[in-house]
């Protein structure tokens, strides 16, 4: 981009139009966007924007709840607005949603899986 839109500030993301290079969509990172975490022990995960922490001097730390109201907190740095207030995300989410299982969470699901496919 050759010049930045005025309407864009840090921590914002935008849709470039390949083709043609210009910018087509604005995510602005405000409270209530849909965001996904690409760092951290929390990579994958996605959900709601609750809160912005501001530490002059330090990492600013952002407040994230995902689809089943599990909360965590990550640096801002790790996070990427994927859509605005209450829309759909722009992107293809990954299996689960973005949702992090605990173990036993995840070893019920694979049992259930193995139960099922063996009585089919």
């Amino acid at each position: 981009l050759r010049y930045p839109d005025p309407d864009t500030k840090v921590g914002d993301s935008v849709t470039v139009d390949l083709a043609t290079m210009r910018p087509t969509k604005i995510f602005k990172f405000e409270v209530g966007c849909t965001v996904m975490i690409s760092g951290g022990r929390n990579r994958g995960r996605i959900g709601t924007l609750t809160a912005r922490d501001r530490h002059p001097g330090m990492f600013d730390i952002v407040h994230v709840k995902d689809a089943m109201d599990n909360e965590f907190a990550t640096r801002l740095g790790n996070v990427m607005v994927i859509a605005a207030n209450n829309s759909k995300p722009t992107i293809a989410l990954p299996r689960g949603k973005g949702v992090k299982l605990s173990i036993s969470e995840e070893r019920d699901r694979r049992f259930a899986q193995r139960a099922k496919q063996s009585s089919a």
